[in-house]
Order: C-alpha cells, then sequence, then structure tokens
C-alpha cells in the first residue's frame, strides 16, 4: 500500500520552468487543489499544456492570474481574457494546436511514438515550418509528439495502489496525459480501499502514478 500527499507536498515536485499537463475541459476535470497549491508556493515560469486556460480565477486561471506561467500550450484561449492581454503583452507566449492534434500528439508521447500525421492545418498558418508527408497521394502536417515534466491529473476515486476511475465528462484529457509525462500526480475525490473499484473500472493503472493526493479534511 502506497502513501498518499498534501497538495503543499505535490506543488513542491513541480519545479519552476517545468512543462505541465493538465487534465480539464474548462475547468472540468482540473485537479484544483493542486492549483491552488501552486499559486500558494508562488510557482514561476511553467509551460501548460492543456485544453485551454479555463477562465481568471478558475482552474488554471489562478496560475495565469498569479504569474506562475510563461507559456501555454492549449486548443483556444477565447474565454480567459486575462490569457489575451497578457499575451498581447508580452508576458505570456500562447501555442495553438487544434483539439484533436493536441490529444493525438500527447497520446503519442505516451505510446512513445515519433508523432502524428494529420491533414488538419494543411495549407494555413498552421503548416508553417512543419514538415509535410505524402500518403497515397494526400498531403499530412508531420506533428511532434507531447510529453511533459509532470501530469497533474483529476480522478474520481482512487486506492492505495493508485489506481484512478473518471467521471462522465470530467474524463477528457486525464487518461492520455497519465502515460506522457515523467512524474504523474493524481487528485482524487475519494480514497477507497484497494479492491473496492472493479478491475475492468479502472481507466489508468496505478503503475502510471507517482504519487496521489490525500482527500481533503
Amino acid at each position: 500500500m502506497r502513501k498518499a500527499i498534501t497538495a503543499a507536498e505535490a506543488a513542491a515536485l513541480v519545479p519552476d520552468g517545468a512543462r505541465v499537463l493538465y487534465g480539464g475541459f474548462m475547468g472540468v476535470g482540473t485537479p484544483m487543489r493542486i492549483i491552488d497549491a501552486l499559486v500558494a508556493r508562488g510557482a514561476r515560469g511553467l509551460t501548460l499544456i492543456g485544453n485551454d486556460t479555463a477562465r481568471p480565477g478558475m482552474g488554471v486561471g489562478r496560475l495565469i492570474d498569479a504569474g506562475c506561467v510563461a507559456k501555454v500550450i492549449v486548443s483556444h484561449i477565447g474565454t480567459n481574457p486575462v490569457t489575451q492581454r497578457k499575451m498581447m503583452d508580452g508576458e505570456i507566449e500562447v501555442e495553438l494546436v487544434p483539439q484533436g492534434t493536441l490529444a493525438e500528439c500527447i497520446r503519442a508521447g505516451g505510446a512513445g511514438l515519433g508523432g502524428v500525421l494529420t491533414p488538419t492545418g494543411f495549407g494555413t498558418v498552421v503548416s508553417d515550418g512543419k514538415q509535410v508527408v505524402e500518403v497515397d497521394g494526400r498531403q499530412f502536417l508531420l506533428e511532434r509528439p507531447i510529453r511533459a515534466d509532470v501530469a497533474l491529473l483529476k480522478a474520481h476515486e482512487a486506492d492505495y495502489n493508485f489506481n484512478l476511475t473518471y467521471r462522465l465528462t470530467a474524463t477528457n484529457f486525464n487518461p492520455v496525459m497519465a502515460m506522457a509525462a515523467d512524474c504523474v500526480i493524481a487528485e482524487p475525490d475519494e480514497i477507497v480501499p484497494v479492491g473496492v473499484i472493479p478491475p475492468d473500472h479502472i481507466r489508468t493503472p496505478g503503475i502510471l502514478v507517482h504519487h496521489l493526493i490525500e482527500r481533503p479534511v
């Protein structure tokens, strides 16, 4: 049986300047306690990789507000005016990646693949500087795999073998991100005894998870 840690201890494991994968879609499926602990620690220079930057004061938007972030690799920033302002002021670098491409690149990073071939963005500014591969007469962009130093996941249930389940749409990017980081930290809603979670309900096996956040008091 493995031991859970506090959110503050988890935040201390995320060094300044780290590349950080984070689950969540507009904050749904985002590990909020870890985010708050990173803000409290005063993290700096992070590169965030996820679907979006939520809204001001919500989800990873808290990290944006607090000046913890140097760069984001996301599908959109349209719901966070703070991210937009900081991008225009040169405070944050923004790299926009189509949502499906982003998910596939993270999956490729976790699976050890050399990249993803996609027609999305071909012939637009998205293709600038990227390798083009022709397959059966069609042209595809080669998108490189994405990995990170740390993945921050939000789980529904966990056990003390660190097996994870997710709930409904809060699943989103979390399972693929569990494969694509050197250190995986999961924040569950509940921690249950080993054996309570049926084996076929486990979405992320504990062997992939390095640290589990203890339940809030």
